[in-house]
């Protein structure tokens, strides 16, 4: 926890000074408890810029290719999930709900990888039933405008919070939906 804790003030001071992003609605983001961030997935920085919005640790899933060296040293301290993106990954989907019941966070792109410009891409189904099966509200973020350097240019949208009640098919098309939302506001 204290290497956490030392990575992410790091983490926290550069995406402030590098990135300099824009947030609105973070009204919407529980103070305490457990939630998913899921949002879409623009820049390789975005987790970077999502995870300076608290002093929680968010625990990404992530593809597991990340996890080689030399990022290793970082992200294996970070309370990230290594995700096989080739299979259903058990191992990582039941590491992600176990997180939740002991009322942490979790953050996910649903897209399951970045969108490089093709626009919102349809979403794999784990974030919904993840929140379904452990009771955990989501709280849909979108992720607008170009990165650039020391200067403004992202701006990161939290919606309301979103609580799974109907079938995980239905309910991932109204999550795709409130994030789609986000994005042309």
């Amino acid at each position: 926890m204290i290497k956490y804790k030392i990575l992410h003030g790091i983490v926290k001071f550069l995406n402030k000074i590098i990135v300099r992003p824009t947030y609105e609605g973070i009204e919407n983001i529980p103070k305490s408890g457990a939630y998913i961030l899921a949002g879409n997935h623009i820049h390789l920085f975005d987790p970077v810029t999502i995870m300076s919005i608290t002093n929680k640790p968010i625990h990404f899933l992530a593809k597991a290719s990340l996890f080689k060296f030399p990022q290793s040293l970082i992200f294996n301290h970070m309370g990230l999930i290594p995700v096989n993106r080739n299979r259903k990954d058990k191992e990582a989907y039941d590491s992600a709900t176990k997180y939740l019941k002991s009322g942490e966070i979790i953050g996910i792109y649903p897209e399951g990888t970045r969108e490089r410009g093709r626009g919102l891409l349809p979403f794999k189904k784990g974030a919904v039933r993840m929140a379904y099966e452990t009771n955990t509200p989501i709280i849909p973020f979108a992720t607008v405008g170009k990165y650039k350097l020391f200067r403004k240019g992202v701006i990161v949208r939290f919606g309301k919070p979103y609580i799974v009640k109907k079938g995980i098919d239905k309910s991932n098309d109204e999550l795709r939906e409130i994030i789609r939302r986000l994005l042309e506001k």
